[in-house]
This record gives structure tokens, sequence and C-alpha cells, in this order.
């Protein structure tokens, strides 16, 4: 089987919905998205999220089925200034030196401690997990029992915060590497496809991150979105 990941495009997070350069990213990915037979679309309930696909699901004449744990990843951290916010967007210096962020127990950090992370970690990937059982791969320690086996694809239109769990709990590595070292553009596409080189036992293997080939097609520069300065004498983001 295959999965498409889909990240919202251009977001107006005051509104929760999209900006002009949003809709726009938003309907070129549509025609990009009838290259794919999808057998089923499951949407973020967030509105950016469902606006994004609403314009797929409006050229292909389908609709989608909307999973509460498809919302931006909800665990948070306290900032320094005493603020709760998101665990992923962290200055490297707070994680990059200790080994414990980069393996299987990477919630056990100090960012992590007395917070929900793990809770709302662990939800995530319940969910992902039946939802794949329903569509014949059942979760087995690092693999995936083939209950039957498909060719089919479904489509998952998110969040970034949320596709780097997602990616954590496939993949079986941190979600800190994907948060902190990977950028899922607006409006790209990340695709995982099943590995069956023996009966009834799979892995899904990563085969694109973060296309947004359907955005140089319409000459539509990417957004900035999920990015931080280049270097730290640009006039970027920081922090």
């Amino acid at each position: 089987m295959q999965i498409l990941i889909i990240r919202h495009g251009d977001p107006d997070y005051k509104h929760d919905s999209l900006t002009k350069k949003g809709r726009r990213e938003a309907k070129l990915l549509s025609k990009k998205m009838d290259m794919y037979n999808v057998k089923a679309f499951y949407l973020s309930p967030l509105g950016r999220a469902q606006k994004t696909a609403s314009y797929t699901l409006k050229r292909q004449n389908r609709t989608g089925e909307t999973l509460d744990w498809l919302q931006e990843f909800e665990g948070r951290i306290q900032r320094p200034d005493g603020k709760m916010n998101c665990c992923w967007d962290r200055l490297p210096v707070t994680f990059t030196e200790d080994d414990v962020y980069y393996g299987k127990h990477w919630y056990a950090g100090d960012l992590f401690r007395g917070t929900n992370v793990k809770e709302e970690y662990d939800k995530v990937c319940a969910g992902l997990d039946a939802l794949l059982e329903k569509h014949g791969y059942r979760h087995v320690g690092r693999h995936f029992e083939v209950l039957d086996g498909n060719h089919d694809t479904i489509a998952l239109f998110c969040h970034f915060g949320v596709e780097s769990v997602i990616l954590s709990h496939l993949l079986g590595i941190s979600p800190m590497v994907l948060w902190h070292n990977t950028a899922a553009l607006t409006s790209s596409v990340t695709t995982l496809v099943t590995e069956e080189r023996q009966k009834n036992y799979a892995i899904f293997r990563m085969n694109g991150f973060s296309d947004i080939g359907h955005l140089y097609l319409g000459s539509l520069a990417p957004s900035f979105q999920a990015r931080f300065c280049e270097c730290f004498e640009d006039k970027t983001r920081h922090d």
C-alpha cells in the first residue's frame, strides 16, 4: 500500500485557514493529486488542512473522513520564559548535546519531563495503527503483519508536527530528528510504500519527502513556513 502525507498550504494561523498563497498552493496540489488513485482521504479537523483538502476533494468529487489525531501535534513544553509552546522548533543548543533525544527513549530528556508529549505521541501512534490495520496492515513491534496485502493509496491531509510523529512511528526513529532536521514545506507530499519481501511481513519505506514539484510547475515559489534563517546574519526567522 501507499501512504501520502500532505501538509496544509501556506497558513493563515489567525483564522485557521489559508493565505492567498496557500490557496494557490492547494489548487496546484489538487492537479497533482489527479495522478494518484486514492482509495481514501483522511483529514485533520483543523481549518487549514480541511481547506487544503477541499480543492482536491472538489476536483475529484470525493469526500474525506476527519480524524482528530491528525490535528497538529498537541505536545507542549515549557519555554525558558515560562510559556507553554510546541515541542518542536526548539533552539538546537537545548538538545543537540544530549544523546537521549536521538534514541528510542527520546521522551526521557529534560525537555519533556512533566509534560504531555509522550502521552500525545502515543495517542497519534495508536490512531495511525488503527487506521493501517483497517487497511490491511497490523503493527507488530518494528514491522507490520500483512492481513490483506494491497496496492491501495490513502492520503492524509495534516500538519508538519504530526507528520513528523507519523514518520517517527513508521520508520522507528526519534521524532526529534524529524522535527528539527527536516522541514515538510507547505502543500508538500511525502510518500511511503510497503515493502513485502517476505510473506506476511512488511515495513514502510519512504521514497519521497516534502515534494513540491507542483509549485514549480505552477511557477510559484515555496513558502518560508517551517524554516529558519540559513545564516545568523539573515534578516529572517531566528526563534
